[in-house]
């Protein structure tokens, strides 16, 4: 009887070894060992366009133990952080148009992989990730419902800067309100500035109040921490906001009625993800996300919040984003 009870125990002995190697298996491939490096042109706390990249790989380091550094340039010394970033990392993710050396600077680097966020090189370069958003096709979702809710028929936007990228979400913004315009017989107005920074709220309040004066009664902030200041301005002077890149409604569900959202973390997760699953046919290619693979849309926050938007413009909105997935609406673009 002691026989057969140590080799019952022995058999389940094995049985728990092997289980225990099968679990450690399935949990990680090589992804405990990547290495991965998070390089900001800005700094955090934006609560929309760094934060999101900053979202991404944080989930990265949960679901596969990707470890995971990250480096604010503060506006500026941008290439010599990239070359820090390269120097410690197998992968090094630059989030900002500002890291345009990575053209030059990643063949240095022959073993690392790069992902360069928000811009393009002018060629491919074969250990570079090129990540573009159509952030034009959400802005126009989001002109359309700000002309949508607008009573005075002026609707505004708050740029961080006069460059492509910014007005890319603006041109398509102004396209959106123009067609619910035209689509209702409405004359719609678009007016807009630009802050010239991305991190002073007090800019953006003041640029906000601005197009206020000139009429706007619905917001579009495209300025990452400045546009912060949008939200305050918007709600001490009663009139609506609408954020950006992240679903920014919980920061105030009164004010802020939907956001365009611009999937940063999701994006770098999804291509790290393929990385580490052996697939590194992305590199050495332009990605653009948009909203055809669904990187790109409209957020009216969680569920319960405050809405404002009513279901029939929702409803609209899910209509148009068909029609520009289709090709039955093409929407302007700076790029």
């Amino acid at each position: 009887m002691k026989k057969i009870l140590a080799c019952i125990l022995a058999v389940a002995l094995l049985t728990c070894v092997f289980a225990a190697c099968g679990k450690t298996e399935d949990k990680g491939d090589s992804s405990s060992d990547l290495k991965l490096a998070l390089v900001v042109a800005g700094t955090f706390g934006d609560r929309s366009f760094y934060d999101s990249s900053k979202e991404g790989v944080d989930r990265l380091a949960k679901d596969f133990g990707v470890q995971v550094s990250t480096i604010e340039c503060n506006n500026e010394n941008h290439a010599t952080q990239m070359k820090n970033a390269a120097d410690q990392a197998d992968v090094v993710v630059c989030v900002g148009w500002e890291f345009y050396d990575v053209e030059t600077i990643a063949p240095e680097y022959p073993n690392v992989k790069f992902i360069w966020i928000d811009n393009a090189t002018s060629e491919p370069v074969a250990n570079v990730l090129n990540i573009t958003y159509a952030q034009n096709e959400g802005s126009f979702l989001a002109g359309y419902i700000a002309a949508a809710m607008s009573e005075s028929g002026t609707v505004g936007a708050v740029g961080g800067e006069d460059s492509d990228t910014i007005n890319d979400f603006i041109v398509g913004y102004t396209q959106g309100a123009e067609y619910y315009g035209t689509e209702n017989g409405k004359a719609v107005n678009v007016v807009k500035n630009y802050a010239g920074t991305y991190d002073d709220p007090a800019k953006g309040k003041e640029c906000a109040l601005a197009l206020h004066d000139q009429g706007a009664d619905v917001i579009f902030q495209i300025a990452s921490a400045t546009g912060d200041g949008v939200f305050e301005a918007a709600k001490e002077n009663g009139f609506y906001a609408i954020g950006v890149d992240s679903d920014q409604k919980y920061i105030d569900p009164d004010t802020i009625i939907c956001s365009m959202k611009k999937e940063v973390g999701s994006s770098i997760y999804d291509a790290v993800k393929r990385l580490l699953d052996g697939d590194s046919s992305l590199w050495g290619t332009t990605w653009v996300a948009d909203m055809s693979n669904g990187y790109v849309g409209i957020g009216y926050g969680e569920d319960g919040a405050a809405q404002q938007v009513p279901d029939d413009v929702k409803n609209a909105v899910e209509e148009l984003s068909k029609k520009i997935v289709s090709g039955e609406i093409t929407v302007e673009t700076t790029r």
